[in-house]
């Protein structure tokens, strides 16, 4: 599949690609953003398109060893490059699936959260995760979605609609205009946090 074969290859550069865009180290845009979610101890949570499992130490931190953590995504490049970062982690388990299908029973977590990455998932896929994330989540917890605003930078943008426009993702820049009403079809709340230092966001929405 050309999608999973790309983001195999893309993954031995993925990180510094999102320290350019960040202007700084990859987890730094997320770290402030994922503080704000309200994760607690024991919590278990589901980080989508986990790609190189940045987000994956920072959870555990605020879940502790008594919570559960999964990294799921569909490309094992990405993954591979993950496990090294979580390896002394023995409560983070990395799962190879399609975020369309997600394989899980209802009701299980506490979180479900995806950064940087929501705006390149294929249509299909952003609608069968979107109508499936709910069910998944215990009752009132919150689905968050962290992305980047679009770059101020000229050369930092040309990239960034490059790596959208590479795989097909024009109707990623409608959804990045409209996204608290995009989001409002699925989930009841929908509340939208920013931070000026990466030009970072996070969408948190509640069934």
């Amino acid at each position: 599949m050309f999608r999973q074969r790309y983001y195999d290859f893309f993954s031995r550069f993925y990180d510094r690609f999102v320290s350019l865009h960040s202007m700084g180290r990859s987890g730094e845009s997320r770290a402030p953003l994922l503080d704000r979610i309200g994760l607690k101890r024991g919590d278990k949570v589901l980080d989508v398109c986990t790609g190189t499992g940045t987000a994956l130490s920072h959870i555990h931190n605020q879940v502790g060893r008594d919570g559960l953590i999964l990294g799921l995504d569909f490309s094992w490049g990405m993954l591979r490059v993950a496990q090294k970062k979580v390896s002394a982690f023995d409560n983070v388990f990395l799962v190879m699936a399609d975020a369309r299908h997600l394989p899980f029973k209802a009701g299980v977590f506490d979180a479900v959260i995806c950064s940087f990455a929501f705006y390149e998932l294929k249509e299909e896929t952003q609608e069968g995760f979107l109508k499936h994330v709910g069910t998944i989540l215990k009752a009132g917890q919150p689905f968050v979605m962290i992305e980047h605003d679009v770059p101020e930078n000229a050369f930092i943008r040309m990239l960034f609609y490059v790596r959208l426009f590479s795989m097909g993702r024009n109707r990623a820049l409608e959804i990045l205009r409209h996204e608290g009403d995009h989001l409002a079809r699925y989930f009841r709340a929908v509340k939208k946090i920013e931070i000026p230092k990466g030009k970072s966001k996070m969408m948190k929405c509640r069934s």
